[in-house]
Parts: C-alpha cells; structure tokens; sequence
C-alpha cells in the first residue's frame, strides 16, 4: 500500500506491507486524512519518530469483529495496555506503555490502510460527511480543555493562536458561554470566528518579535488588553509561553496546547508571584467532538483549506507548513 513516511530525513509517499490484522485490533481503509502542527513538528525531530505520518482520520473498517466491518468510523490515537493503573482510571491517554498513531511507535493514517485497536473505534454518524468527520481527534482535544478546568458562564478567555487548533478552542470556550478574545496573526483566520460572533485581536508578527525579546516587564506592544481568567496558548510556537503568561489573571489559569520540537526558555517567577495555575492538555475524549459536528455546532468546513489525493501526500506536507494555512486533507 501506499504511505507517507517519515524516515528522520525526508517523508515520502512509499510502497509499504499493509496493516496485518491482530488479537484486539481492526485495519481501517482510510478515507480521509488531516495533517496537524504536530506531523510538521515530527519532521523537525520531535517524539523522533519513524514511520507513516498522521493521526486524523475517518474510513471505514476492512478488517476486525464482525459487528464494525464496513463501519465508517474515527479513531482515538493512543494505543494503551488496558491493564496497568492508568488505564484502570480511563486514562489510558497516559498508560505509561502507550504507543501513539504517527507519533510514537505506532504508523499512522497518511496511508491506504491503518491499524487501529477495536476498543479506540467510534462510529460517525450519517449526519457527519468525511471532511467534518476527520476534524474529531483535533476537536476532541479542543473540548479537552472542557474537562480540565471549569468554565463558567461568563468566564474570560483568551486563546493566543489562529491556527486550526486555536480556531476550534476558541468556537468551544464560546460555546460554553466564556467570553473569547482570539488572537491571532492571520486576519483572514480571525474572521471566520467573528463570523460565529466570537471577539478577536489582529497582532502584527513584529509587534509580538519585539514584545517577546524583552525583559521581565509586561510587554507594550503585543499584548496592552486586560489580563484574562483563562488564558490558552495554541501558537505552536516556543515563544507564546511568556506572552500567555503575562496575560493571564492573578490566580488564572494558564492552558497549554502547543507541542513544539524545540527548547524553550521558561521563567517561572511569574508564575509564582501571580499563582498561576498551569494546566497542559493533550488528547480528549471523542464523544463531545462527534456530538458537536453531527449537531453543527463548531464550524469546521471552513478551516479545509486544500485537498490533495495521497499520492500527493508530500506536496500536502508542505501545503500544510506554508504559512497561513489551515487544515490539509489528503484523500484516497
């Protein structure tokens, strides 16, 4: 089959064996896949992973338990144990033994075929076309956030990043009743979320290059809005640390979404003095995400900004690094 992999040099569309089926798992044909920040940030060394790219997916089920063959279906990245302590909590998100789909060894979705555990399978409702349907793992991850820190009616929110991730969290906050300010870079980006009535700041590239060479004082030119109870950065970038911070509330609360190769510089004396409480946050469950797109209450349509078939899959790559992008598709 064909796929796209990564081999710490290059990723390639290559001729690999396909997905053998095994005890407990099924081998999905992928129908559509995403490319994410964080397949561009594995070609930068981060995880050192080898092997095929990618992690969104929607297809339907050739191989497995009879009951989801021929299923259209989703799937959740982490593949746990199902027995140790943290699986035992349902965090098998973080079973210490966990590999991960294109990530950590286990190969992805950017392919004909994928292998995935029948217990990570969701199906996806008619309701829910492919291209919606392979926004789930990333929309999960933005209602993650949901399951992790309180968000009242009200509550103030900033979301520092207009990338596809940026863009989802800030449609969720808003959903759930938080008053969102987005920032971004992009104003093309920014407004497809005041088309959702969602409030968002324009902030030159410069203006923030400059506010974050400075010192320990709050910066002029990149931030001058009022500080924020929950603060989430979704730059991708090493640098939005500092500036997420500044912006946050005295006893805020400060999200961390951005996976990023590189070191970053942290200064954790702001963190003290204001009591800052730092949450990170990864993957979240499927169900909110799925219920949300059949429902038509996060626009994701409009974050599709090329598709490409997989033999393409490398031209896709470098579509999605180019900036201002949104999501790329890779299709069969």
């Amino acid at each position: 089959m064909r796929a796209l992999v990564w081999d710490g040099t290059a990723a390639r569309v290559t001729e690999r064996a396909p997905p053998s089926i095994a005890a407990g798992m099924a081998v999905v044909e992928v129908r559509c896949a995403g490319i994410c920040n964080t397949d561009l940030e594995i070609t930068k060394g981060y995880m050192d992973f080898r092997g095929t790219l990618g992690h969104e997916f929607v297809g339907e089920v050739a191989e497995g338990p009879a009951a989801w063959r021929g299923r259209r279906v989703v799937g959740e990245i982490n593949f746990a144990c199902g027995r140790c302590s943290a699986c035992a909590r349902g965090l098998g998100r973080h079973c210490p033994t966990r590999t991960v789909m294109g990530i950590a060894g286990a190969d992805g979705a950017l392919a004909e075929r994928v292998a995935v555990p029948v217990a990570n399978l969701h199906a996806v409702d008619d309701r829910v076309d492919d291209e919606e349907a392979v926004f789930t793992e990333p929309l999960a991850a933005a209602f993650e956030i949901l399951e992790q820190v309180r968000v009242a009616p009200g509550t103030s929110a900033l979301v520092f990043g207009d990338g596809k991730l940026g863009l989802l969290i800030a449609q969720v906050l808003h959903q759930a009743g938080a008053r969102v300010l987005a920032v971004g870079k992009h104003e093309e980006k920014l407004a497809l979320l005041r088309a959702r009535g969602i409030a968002t700041e324009l902030v030159r590239p410069a203006a923030l290059a400059s506010a974050d060479a400075g010192g320990g004082a709050p910066p002029q030119g990149a931030w001058a809005g009022e500080p924020a109870e929950l603060v989430v950065e979704a730059t991708g970038t090493a640098e939005g640390f500092m500036r997420a911070v500044r912006a946050t509330r005295p006893r805020g609360t400060l999200v961390l979404k951005s996976t990023v190769a590189g070191l970053s510089s942290v200064h954790l004396a702001e963190l003290v003095i204001h009591e800052i409480t730092v949450v990170g946050s990864r993957c979240g469950l499927f169900e909110p995400a799925l219920r949300a797109l059949a429902a038509r209450t996060v626009d994701v349509r409009s974050l599709v900004s090329a598709r490409l078939p997989l033999e393409r899959a490398e031209e896709a790559l470098r579509a999605a690094a180019a900036p201002g992008a949104l999501k790329v598709l890779v299709t069969r």
